[in-house]
């Protein structure tokens, strides 16, 4: 999985506004509903009273007509005692009532028909305000998560990617450091072993040819060759756990670390420990050995030196490490450069170290002047800081040229 902490932290920033635009527009059909909905119940109410009014009219006008028409049978039956005249006024009257009657049964059926459409565009605009309402609610409820959360959520991806990488610097670790082994085993003891079985092989002739001084000489040959071959076992896993830290602790640990290092890479050392020594917490020991020689191996492999020089200084609870070489030297801001995009995982590794041990690191360095580290971390001591003899060690740290 590969994301842009930006482009993340952008398309969010982007959406809270169109969250925002969309909140504003919802806001606008609901104030507009509502005044619609304003409007519909004024016009209902007017309908409501002009319904009843006519209803009360056509009531009355069917009485009316009926006795029109009453009037008019009653004329048109008897001519011998009403006059055409009158028969005409009872028809006109008759007819004119009818008229108006038919009218305003028109009149309240429309009216009728127009409350039953205000009732359903009341009801409907009713729906759209309450969906309105809850829309605009959940949208203000999403606009503040993401206006208020974002910082954490975009510390929560930061964090996920950091562990990403970390994962990977840790398998490219553990891979290097298997490439290393399996190199030195094949280099040395795997090399030493078959030159061993060549050896033997030649002596076994030699014998069967009674050649017993060349025997002699194979079997010397053969014992120098095991005794370098356990000495290069006991060197590679000296570097895998040094069992000097839990026998010795860890200043006594460093003195044969850096000495092995003199003998092995021809590279002239000098080592000084001031202040007293103590045992520490297993985890602090281990930590600072393998910054130490991670900070040696990149010596070696990078810096062209010549000399090295280390200082440990254990004070009011504090120790500081210096390491300093006379080798060509670097640009420390093309390499912070080049720490940022994940390279350099020796320094990284270094620099995680003493995070983890809530310590300080720094590194100085110019170009064709050389390099120095230098550590600085809290002590936790064992709360069994004795001696083999049982009582209180209260050795002072000697230095080594």
């Amino acid at each position: 999985m590969s994301f842009n902490i930006q482009d993340i932290d952008k398309i969010i920033k982007n959406a809270t506004r169109v969250m925002e635009k969309s909140r504003y527009q919802i806001f606008e059909i609901y104030q507009g509903a509502k005044a619609e909905l304003e409007l519909m119940r004024k016009e209902l109410d007017h309908v409501m009273q002009e319904i009843a009014a006519t209803i009360s009219l056509v009531d009355r006008m069917e009485i009316e007509f009926k006795r029109s028409r009453n009037r008019l049978s009653e004329v048109s039956r008897d001519f011998k005692r009403y006059r055409e005249e009158d028969i005409r006024k009872a028809y006109e009257m008759a007819t004119k009532t009818q008229l108006e009657l038919t009218i305003q049964r028109e009149k309240e059926t429309t009216l009728r028909q127009r409350r039953d459409e205000l009732q359903i565009r009341i009801r409907n605009i009713e729906q759209t305000i309450e969906r309105a309402e809850l829309v605009a609610s959940q949208m203000n409820v999403v606009a503040q998560y993401l206006s208020g959360d974002l910082s954490a959520v975009t510390q929560m991806l930061e964090t996920v990617k950091n562990r990403q990488l970390l994962g990977l610097r840790i398998i490219m670790a553990q891979e290097e450091e298997r490439k290393r082994i399996s190199r030195e085993i094949h280099d040395g003891v795997a090399q030493s072993m078959a030159n061993l079985v060549m050896r033997t092989e030649f002596a076994e002739r030699m014998l069967a040819k009674r050649e017993y001084a060349y025997v002699q000489d194979e079997v010397r040959n053969i014992k120098n060759m095991v005794r370098s071959g356990l000495e290069e076992v006991r060197r590679i896993i000296f570097n895998l756990r040094p069992m000097a830290l839990d026998d010795l602790g860890l200043v006594p640990t460093l003195r044969k670390f850096v000495q092995d290092f003199e003998d092995r890479t021809k590279i002239s050392t000098r080592f000084e420990a001031i202040g007293k020594e103590q045992r520490m917490q297993p985890a602090l020991e281990i930590a600072v050995y393998r910054f130490v020689q991670e900070a040696f191996t990149n010596v070696l492999k990078h810096a062209q030196a010549t000399r090295i020089d280390m200082n440990l200084v254990v004070h009011n609870g504090m120790m500081k490490i210096r390491i300093s070489d006379n080798g060509i030297g670097f640009d420390t801001s093309k390499i912070q450069e080049k720490m940022a995009t994940g390279e350099h995982f020796g320094i990284i590794g270094m620099r995680e170290r003493v995070e983890m041990l809530d310590g300080e690191f720094q590194i100085d360095s110019i170009p064709g002047e050389g390099t120095r580290i230098t550590l600085n971390i809290p002590i936790v001591e064992r709360k069994e800081n004795l001696d083999e003899s049982g009582n209180e060690s209260a050795h002072g740290i000697e230095g080594k040229d």
